[in-house]
């Protein structure tokens, strides 16, 4: 009984525990302060899989300019010379046995902080929802109150459309309840 409540427990889920990055960046301060859209450095978020992660050339494009000679940006400026890739650290990682598109979630009305959290004030990127197939499952049976328009959902700290809802989306969802609780629609 102890195990089973240890692996519902939110740490056994890594809930609140940043991973260890190359360079410690902050989103509080980029996509919070600064106000850069998410789309800069997860470019591909709205037309594939996978929400992409930021390359050396995009972190310098800014940081050529920017805290140029900065320690902490060593990791940035060895990966550009070399043309390497940075290696990021994934906080949000799914079992290989897990198919999740974010384009199919973003493109929907699914806002980035319903399960990345308000990123916009971490200085430290951490997990902030289990993303196990139960919670995902409970979105999955009744999307409608996460959903948002769709100019709102990279927005940090909009609300969901509640009430407001197009009618036309709300027979959606009723009517796709069957495909988005099929075991297939994940597990592929």
């Amino acid at each position: 009984m102890l195990a089973y409540i240890w692996t519902r427990a939110g740490s056994s889920w890594n809930i609140g525990k940043p991973a260890n990055q190359p360079v410690p960046f902050r989103h509080d301060l980029h996509s919070g302060l600064l106000k850069i859209d998410c789309r800069y450095c997860h470019s591909t978020v709205e037309r594939a899989a996978d929400a992409g992660m930021p390359s050396a050339q995009t972190c310098m494009s800014c940081h050529s300019e920017v805290w140029i000679g900065a320690t902490v940006l060593e990791p940035v400026r060895s990966s550009f010379a070399l043309s390497q890739p940075i290696i990021w650290t994934s906080v949000h990682r799914l079992p290989d046995y897990v198919y999740f598109h974010h384009a199919a979630h973003v493109t929907k009305g699914v806002a980035c902080e319903t399960c990345h959290g308000r990123v916009d004030r971490m200085p430290r990127t951490v997990k902030t929802e289990t993303l196990s197939m139960g919670w995902c499952l409970d979105c999955h049976r009744d999307p409608v109150p996460q959903l948002r328009p769709r100019g709102a959902v990279l927005a940090m700290g909009s609300g969901p459309h509640a009430m407001d809802l197009p009618d036309d989306l709300r027979v959606f969802y009723r009517e796709a309840f069957q495909r988005l609780t099929s075991c297939n629609t994940c597990h592929r």
